[in-house]
């Protein structure tokens, strides 16, 4: 109890360093929830794990206000939802779609056969370079995976020849699919619309907010990003968490969803610049040596 105790002390001594408000006040928060659910813990094998867990994250914050820089991306990214807890819920109501039917079974007899609905926002965050560090996807990808044997179709070749993929083994391939390449998408924090990022502006549209809708964490983000009295070293590493906050914005007009990225990231696609003769007499010559 005592040695809880004492990590606590110091998750709570290095959150207070932290260089922002949100920054200190997530981790402060964390810290305490972590500890609460380690001391509710009967099992001792658990508690064991969750207090090396707090050790750890003690360890990491101590390194980030070192200006380790492997540290402070941790930091931020569990902060902003880049991943841990924060990334599913984030992720969670993207992972559904209210306004869509239910799609039929593949199974007639079996409820949970059916396939997953991919929402538009989903859609948009994952056939979009913005969003996902990974490959982008087809659309057609959300509605026949690659992953799929051609047997799954009952006219197909192989289907005639080997016989139709069996309806259980389509329903595994199609989740896993979903779940698999839902994960590789970095979540927004909010959506906008043409009128703002406000809750008021996302209601009076007639569309769902996210979770983080109205706090202005991204707002923040790129306040730390581009601010000159912002020390050099904690602009760059927003700069870089940037990256790594998509922005999904619904069109009143034509009704979209489209992803993008902050101009105040810290990649950026590099402009081409046209040479000149002068230029390629110079290249020319560093060629000869």
């Amino acid at each position: 109890m005592l040695e809880v105790l004492r990590c606590y002390k110091s998750h709570v001594r290095q959150s207070r360093l932290l260089p922002t408000a949100y920054l200190r006040a997530f981790w402060r928060l964390k810290g305490f929830d972590d500890v609460r659910a380690l001391l509710s813990t009967e099992d001792a094998r658990i508690r064991h794990v969750k207090f090396k867990r707090l050790r750890k994250d003690v360890r990491r914050l101590e390194a980030a206000n070192s200006k380790t820089i492997t540290a402070f991306k941790h930091v931020l990214d569990v902060a902003y939802g880049r991943k841990g807890k924060l990334k599913r819920e984030l992720m969670e109501p993207l992972l559904t779609d209210p306004n869509a039917a239910l799609p039929v079974r593949i199974i007639p007899t079996v409820e949970s056969s059916r396939p997953p609905v991919y929402s538009p926002e989903l859609r948009a965050l994952l056939t979009s370079s913005a969003s996902r560090p990974a490959a982008v996807l087809k659309s057609t990808a959300m509605d026949h995976p690659p992953t799929l044997p051609a047997r799954a179709d009952p006219k197909s070749e192989d289907a005639r020849l080997f016989g139709r993929l069996s309806k259980r083994r389509e329903v595994n391939i199609r989740w896993r699919f979903f779940v698999k390449e839902s994960r590789k998408v970095h979540p927004p924090l909010h959506v906008a619309v043409d009128s703002g990022a406000r809750i008021e502006d996302v209601h009076s549209a007639g569309i769902r907010s996210l979770p983080m809708q109205g706090l202005r964490a991204f707002e923040d983000a790129e306040r730390h990003a581009s601010s000159p009295y912002v020390p050099r070293w904690i602009r760059r590493r927003f700069r870089g968490l940037l990256d790594r906050l998509p922005v999904l914005h619904k069109s009143q007009k034509s009704q979209a969803y489209s992803v993008n990225l902050s101009d105040h990231r810290q990649t950026k696609p590099r402009s081409t610049v046209d040479t000149d003769e002068s230029d390629v007499q110079w290249l020319q010559s560093t060629e000869r040596g």
